[in-house]
């Protein structure tokens, strides 16, 4: 709602703009209509600073650490919810009573199952192919496995597709690392939760029973939570740029995965664990701190800190709740990784120049030690940060499909390049 203007002074014109405000967050400058009253555009690389949507899902405030689902604090939910109970809030906006969680488990139960034909998508793949690729290329392909589900314009199919997603998402993640490791695949279970049917399905082999800890499967289920949505961060604003041209669900689900892919993106807790491998044992934690405080060398602590977060991490405080659980569930004294992370993180904590700057641990690093504990090995982190994030991309779609405001993204651009000159021939040239 527009109820102050921001005057824009550009030589002897002036244009004013409306300031809109929402209902908590910095206010925003109005430019749609910029470009029509002085032929200029406005620049911001990344989009930082630039609202691209009007949004009532999650809301961040990095200075104060902060962070909302639907107006309800991360940590309340990640320790009084659980994962699919904060699906239907992110989905519906509002928490679900007894009979509309149950009757949404229940419907996302019965949803897990693949086609049976998609088998043969996986085994096109090669046998070392990573889990990541596995997974853009079977999500893409729902679309030709599902075509009940396709129309955008219909809110019932786009219902089931919201519910597909979901639920399969679990399989296609477990069927991937089944794949990359040459285990058969195993089918979900309708009498397990959700977590603890993706630790099954992952873990489980046709030889023998696979018993389902409780501690590890709300671990598992914690992760979910954490990660179910964050914002307009690259992979959500992927999808919503991909939804925006009209896509069908399953591409755009499948281009925020891909944008998930990078590891500047999903592969922030790889990179945490690979920086607790680098450093290798405990008596060279020292050396490494060091390293971090040097200006003058390039090596970073992964795993400290967050981009948009200049307080403590919310999610972090639940995770390393999680990690202490699964560590004295498993122990650490056969691995030394692990190791290196308890008491990374108790030197850290307790160093001046970390404190100073708010370098706290934040969920990347824990998330990535209660994975490597579980069993995962590094390729599987972002395909579960995928599984994870699938239904704050579905809540984000469905969202933008509803905007009277929405239209086809097109972002400008600062042309740097050669101005208009006459084609010259081969031989001339």
């Amino acid at each position: 709602m527009a109820d102050k203007t921001a005057k824009l002074t550009i030589g002897d014109d002036s244009f004013e703009l409306p300031v809109l405000s929402g209902t908590t967050g910095p206010d925003v400058i109005d430019i749609r209509k910029l470009y029509g009253q002085s032929g200029l555009f406005t620049y911001d690389p990344g989009f930082t600073s630039t609202a691209a949507c009007d949004s009532a899902i999650t809301f961040i405030d990095g200075e104060k650490g902060e962070l909302l689902h639907r107006g309800y604090p991360i940590d309340q939910l990640a320790s009084k919810s659980h994962y699919l109970e904060v699906c239907y809030l992110l989905l519906y906006g509002e928490l679900p009573s007894a009979e509309q969680l149950e009757e949404f488990e229940t419907t996302v139960t019965r949803h897990t199952m693949l086609h049976e034909q998609m088998q043969y998508f996986f085994r096109g793949f090669r046998r070392d192919a990573h889990p990541m690729a596995v997974m853009v290329g079977v999500v893409g392909a729902m679309a030709a496995f599902y075509h009940d589900s396709t129309d955008i314009g219909d809110p019932r199919q786009r219902e089931i597709a919201s519910f597909r997603l979901i639920a399969k998402m679990p399989t296609i993640a477990a069927w991937a690392y089944k794949y990359s490791i040459g285990q058969p695949f195993v089918y979900p279970r309708n009498d397990l939760d959700y977590a603890s049917n993706f630790l099954h399905m992952c873990f489980a082999v046709p030889a023998e029973e696979y018993k389902i800890d409780p501690v590890l499967a709300r671990a598992m289920d914690r992760i979910f939570t954490l990660h179910a949505d964050h914002e307009q961060n690259a992979s959500t604003s992927t999808v919503r740029l991909a939804s925006s041209s009209g896509a069908n669900p399953f591409a755009c689900i499948a281009a925020g995965i891909a944008c998930l892919w990078g590891p500047a993106h999903g592969g922030a807790n790889q990179a945490a664990l690979e920086t607790l491998k680098e450093i290798g044992s405990v008596d060279r934690i020292p050396e490494y701190i060091a390293r971090a405080k040097d200006k003058d060398d390039p090596f970073r602590l992964m795993g400290f800190g967050h981009r948009v977060y200049k307080n403590f991490d919310p999610r972090a405080k639940v995770m390393k709740q999680s990690a202490d659980e699964v560590l004295d569930l498993l122990g650490v004294e056969n691995n030394p990784i692990l190791a290196v992370a308890k008491e990374l993180e108790k030197q850290a904590t307790a160093d001046e120049y970390f404190i100073e700057r708010k370098l706290f641990p934040n969920v990347d690093f824990y998330s990535g030690i209660i994975l490597e504990a579980m069993g995962f090995p590094t390729s599987m982190f972002t395909p579960i940060f995928a599984l994870a994030r699938t239904v704050g991309w579905i809540s984000q779609w469905k969202e933008q499909l509803s905007d009277p405001q929405l239209k086809i993204g097109r972002p400008r651009q600062l042309y740097c390049g050669a101005t208009a000159r006459d084609y010259v021939d081969i031989e001339n040239r």
